[in-house]
Parts: structure tokens; sequence; C-alpha cells
């Protein structure tokens, strides 16, 4: 994880607006993490947009969220700050806001009526002390099945809905010749597979519980041992080659008939579109126990307080075209997920798009993902016991729901 501390209060703020740079000045070197193929397709159309308005898009695209947050905070503490920096919604960039790095939103937030118009569980991941710090360009959902419709056809099973209709079709599709559910082995996805087990077996209560209000009670009720027996029955249903497997290339097993199933949020979507295919023809798509909510995910970007005219001006424009309702619907349209405007016109969006933008309409069935709820360091913790767990069948469950307490008192 990357750290702040050097920043104290030696860091002020470095730019004010001295005048608008005219459109043929504007400059924008925006830092991002979104390499595969469906990833590069979604970033092309704000490039696209930025270049036709007249500026210099300058693509600085570095594998993996963890390494490009880290690369730009160091940017920012070695005083070369990217135009714009991506992090995922929630409380990653909390501690450049307090040090006083990042310019605020509020002017451009108001002029296009985002509080309005953004899920309140949005405005309030990218709200700190009144203002707004955070251009939010999409919702992820993390909580969905993606599956092969001809892999599960000739295996004789139905597209699941639930973990015990996974479970229970792992036999059949094993028998077909397929791996059943295919897993990028890192620890992230691992943890992105608890939290979707959690919130499907366990209901919204316990994982707010967990995750929100740091409830070591939670962590020791039958509730909670029910979910992560469900968690390590899943170990049964992955390949071999599962460990450090990206998540894209378990999203390609599901493309090319190797494996039935993926569990991966909405950002998979991307890759299907980019392989030409479409849900309810080539591959299904289903919001695992919807009943119990939708875990919202989802991307912004923030902008490092910057002297230069022609990157202040690029500031002011990407922000702004970023939250615009055309841009907002194709850019989605390649990233997988879906407009984070709820008064955006989706009926020319896939039948998955729209099955999860009906469920945000239902704001008790926005469930914040846990960038939302726990600190980085909870998150971390959390992570490293879950990736713990699941790599070693040995390990009892009550040696699982033991050190979940340790992680959460130590991480506070």
């Amino acid at each position: 994880m990357y750290s702040l501390r050097l920043l104290g209060s030696s860091v002020a703020l470095s730019a004010m607006l001295a005048g608008v740079a005219h459109a043929d000045d504007m400059k924008a070197e925006v830092l991002h993490w979104w390499t595969s193929g469906g990833e590069s397709a979604a970033i092309k159309v704000f490039a696209d947009a930025f270049a036709e308005s007249g500026g210099e898009w300058i693509d600085t695209a570095i594998a993996g969220g963890e390494q490009a947050r880290a690369a730009g905070v160091n940017r920012i503490v070695g005083g070369e700050p990217p135009t714009a920096m991506q992090f995922n919604t929630g409380k990653q960039f909390d501690e450049l806001v307090e040090a006083g790095v990042l310019r605020d939103l509020d002017d451009i937030a108001a002029e296009g009526a985002w509080r309005d118009n953004l899920p309140s569980v949005i405005t309030s991941a990218i709200e700190r002390n009144g203002k707004i710090f955070a251009a939010p360009v999409n919702i992820h959902g993390e909580n969905w099945f993606w599956y092969n419709n001809q892999v599960l056809a000739d295996a004789g099973v139905e597209a699941p809905s639930n973990f015990a209709d996974l479970i229970a079709a792992g036999p059949a599709l094993r028998e077909s010749g397929v791996i059943p559910l295919a897993l990028g082995g890192q620890a992230w996805q691992e943890r992105l597979t608890f939290l979707t087990v959690l919130l499907a077996e366990g209901g919204p209560d316990l994982y707010r519980s967990v995750l929100g209000d740091n409830d070591t009670a939670s962590v020791q009720s039958e509730s909670y041992r029910q979910v992560v027996e469900t968690f390590a029955a899943l170990r049964d249903l992955v390949d071999e080659g599962s460990p450090g497997r990206n998540w894209n290339d378990a999203t390609s097993m599901v493309i090319t008939g190797k494996a039935a199933i993926q569990i991966m949020g909405d950002w998979a979507k991307g890759e299907f579109i980019a392989a030409g295919m479409t849900p309810g023809d080539e591959y299904g798509c289903s919001v695992i126990q919807s009943d119990n909510g939708y875990i919202i995910g989802g991307d912004v970007f923030v902008f490092p307080e910057v002297d230069d005219e022609a990157h202040l001006a690029g500031q002011e424009s990407l922000a702004r075209q970023m939250m615009s309702q055309d841009t907002q619907v194709a850019f989605n349209e390649k990233k997988g997920s879906v407009p984070v405007l709820l008064n955006v016109d989706v009926s020319a969006m896939d039948s998955c798009a729209q099955q999860g933008m009906a469920i945000l309409q239902d704001e008790a069935k926005q469930i914040p993902s846990v960038n939302f709820l726990a600190t980085p360091d909870l998150t971390g913790a959390l992570t490293d016991v879950v990736t713990e767990f699941w790599n070693d069948p040995d390990m009892s469950v009550d040696s699982f729901i033991e050190n979940t307490v340790s992680a959460m008192e130590s991480a506070g």
C-alpha cells in the first residue's frame, strides 16, 4: 500500500485558476489501469471525446489497480502529478483529500446537477467535507454470474441464480468435460468472490455489519459460518491452473467454452463485447441472489492540483465530458458497467445493463462495495484472511473466523 506521510503540512495547494486556456491548448495526461481488450475500448471513448474537443490526450496506462494507484501517488508526492488519476469509488483517495493535493469539483458538479442525479451512495463516496472531489464514471455491479449458454446446454444445466444452483451443477459440468467455475486466483478476485457469497448467503444486514460496522460478533454468528462453508465448497469447482490467473483470462475461459461460469463484476461483459458476443445468445448474465441487492462498485477520476494552464483547462473539460449523458452511455456500453447518472436513458443498452439499472432504481438494493465501507487497512487485512483460507484447504472454518476477528481488531 502507498502512504502519504511524506506530504504532511509542507504540501500546499499548488495551483489556482489563473485563467482558461484555449481549447487547442488543452492537455490531459490520464493515469489509469485499464489494459484489457474491453477496458482499452472503454477508455478510448473518453480519449476520443477529449480529442474531438481539441485537447491532447496523453495515455498513461499501468496494469494493476494497486500498482497504478501507487505510481500516481508517487507522482503527486514527487511534484509531477498527472492531470487525472483513476481510483475505485470509495475511500481510496481519502489521504489525498486530507493532504490538500486534489482540486474539488464542486462548481462543475453543481453546474451538471450531479447530486440530483447520482445514487446517494455514490454521492457519499465522492464527497468530503461537503465538497465533491471525484468524477464517478460508472457503476459496476460486482455480484454477477457470467456463463456460456452453449456449454450449459451441452451439460444439461440450467443457468444458476444462486450458489446452491452453482454447486449443484458442478458434477454435471465436470462430466461434460468443462471447468465449472473459472476463477482468477488473485487475492482481490478471491475477496470479491467471498464478499459476493457474504451478501448472497448472509444477506445485507450481515454484509453491512461485517464491512461497515466492523462488528466482530457478526463474524462469530451461525449465519457467517454458513457463508464461509459455502465459500469453501466453491473450491471444488475451480481448476488447478487458477492461482495467479488474471480476471480477463478467466473470462476468456468462459468465452471459449473451456469453463462454464465466472463470478465477476460486470466489467467482464466488456470482454464478451470485445469478442463479438451478445447477451442472451452466446452468453448469459444474472445478478446473484438479486433479492439481497446489487453490490455497487465503480471507478472515479480525481484531479490533482496542477499549475499548467493547458492541464487546468484539460481537467475542466474532462470532468464535464466524463459526466455528460452521451459519453456515459458510450463509455459504459464498452466497459460493461452502467451509467452512474440515474436519469440516463439505457433503453438502447444490452439486457445485462438494463437488468442492473432496474435493480439500482430501488435504493434499498444499492449495496456499497467494500471500498465504500471499509478503510484500505481493513480491506487489506480481510483480503489476506480470505486468500489464505482459499488457498489452504486444510484450514478449518473456525480458524478462518478467528483470523477474521483478529484482522478486524488489528485494523480498527
